[in-house]
């Protein structure tokens, strides 16, 4: 090979930075004939009553579908993809299960609308966490068109609690251990029909990474000294540092901090050749390595139809481990004792850390509620001012 094909098979691609300078990069092209005109000046071609309902959603979406609902910045294509797919079933549901004779402009969509369609779904008994979902996906289409606050509290719609609100903390043990499965037995049995699924795996059960995240892993690029992670000196648990990219490309810091951690991406990189490979199968693209892995657990009866667990309780077990280290006990899900207030406090700081979530309350999906100890009938009650509560200890919000 020649020196200039050499230097173009080496060279690495260049990479936009994950800040706000993203958002108009990441904007599709306009078309030509909408370039100098507003959205609202765009929207005004397709009259109600006379344009096809449906194509003024695609016009909206194809509008609006970048921008997230609340804050200045773009969402996720998985997002964009799911608000898209949900709001043109929306619209056809309005017809072909709520009733409605014809399809309503998007524009025209009113309080009998969303009402018939929240009693579909309160037949399909839809779960919580996706009518809260939807409601949420409804509201970002009212605010594309400037009716901010047009979809109302879920109560004002017939639904019960139990019915929209989500489930805060664990409410059982979603870990391998929980089902009796021996994770290092199973992993063996996968490295036989795949090397690499089964050491992505492997560092799902020892590093916490989520699915996605552990066939992106490139072993060798993503590793690297403390300090070039760039944290706070004092914060330094280990050596070295795995990187992992989350949910909206946040960035978090693994500590390898224990043996079976390093042994565990040493095994990666012996899988992978150069530098910036990663777990996946190098000929197939991300999704056809994903669907991989998928088809691995299906093979050895890894799923919750057959045995209960899914690849996501690997991270599960990893975050029980992680907070009975700190705190000597298993986690509130797991039926562990009572344990001080500031060292559970420290464990879920840790939890949500590894986990690569912004909230401390994001770590009750994993651990549970906290427990606290039973208040004495005769004792006397405590001042009126507690504790200055933590800033994390905010209202939990989507991730």
């Amino acid at each position: 090979m020649s020196t200039a094909l050499k230097s173009q098979a080496t060279q690495r691609p260049v990479r936009e930075p994950t800040s706000a300078g993203r958002i108009s990069a990441q904007q599709p092209l306009r078309r030509q004939d909408w370039n100098g005109r507003s959205p609202r000046e765009i929207l005004a071609s397709y009259r109600p009553g006379k344009a096809d309902p449906l194509k003024v959603l695609e016009v909206l979406l194809e509008l609006f579908n970048t921008r997230h609902t609340a804050l200045e910045k773009t969402v996720s294509h998985k997002t964009r993809q799911e608000r898209a797919r949900f709001l043109r079933r929306f619209f056809t549901h309005l017809q072909r299960k709520a009733g409605f004779r014809q399809v309503p402009d998007p524009r025209n969509l009113g309080q009998k609308h969303i009402h018939a369609m929240v009693q579909v779904w309160q037949r399909e008994k839809l779960a919580p966490a996706t009518i809260q979902t939807y409601l949420s996906f409804l509201r970002g289409l009212g605010s594309w068109m400037g009716k901010h606050g047009f979809v109302r509290k879920p109560e004002q719609y017939g639904l019960s609690l139990d019915e929209y609100q989500r489930h805060e903390y664990a409410q059982r043990d979603k870990s391998w251990a929980a089902r009796g499965i021996d994770v290092r037995a199973v992993l063996a049995e996968v490295a036989k029909f795949d090397p690499r699924v089964a050491a992505s795996m492997r560092l799902m059960n020892e590093l916490g990474l989520r699915r996605k995240e552990s066939v992106m892993h490139r072993p060798y690029a993503h590793v690297v000294p403390f300090d070039q992670t760039r944290l706070p000196e004092d914060k330094k648990l280990a050596d070295e540092y795995v990187s992992a990219k989350g949910k909206g490309g946040r960035v978090r810091w693994i500590a390898l901090q224990t043996e079976a951690q390093r042994a565990a991406v040493a095994h990666a990189r012996s899988l992978v050749y150069g530098r910036d490979a990663h777990m996946g199968n190098p000929a197939h693209p991300l999704k056809r390595n994903l669907r991989r892995l998928d088809y691995a657990l299906e093979k050895f009866g890894l799923t919750k139809a057959e045995r209960g667990v899914t690849s996501h309780g690997l991270r599960h077990g990893n975050f029980h481990e992680l907070y009975e280290d700190v705190t000597g006990e298993p986690p509130p899900v797991c039926g562990g004792g009572l344990v001080p207030a500031e060292l559970d406090h420290a464990a879920r700081l840790a939890v949500s850390a590894r986990a690569g979530h912004s909230r401390l309350r994001a770590a009750g999906a994993y651990l549970g509620a906290i427990r606290k100890a039973p208040v004495p009938r005769n004792a006397q009650p405590g001042p009126a001012v507690g504790p200055k509560p933590h800033d994390d200890d905010a209202a939990p919000r989507d991730d």
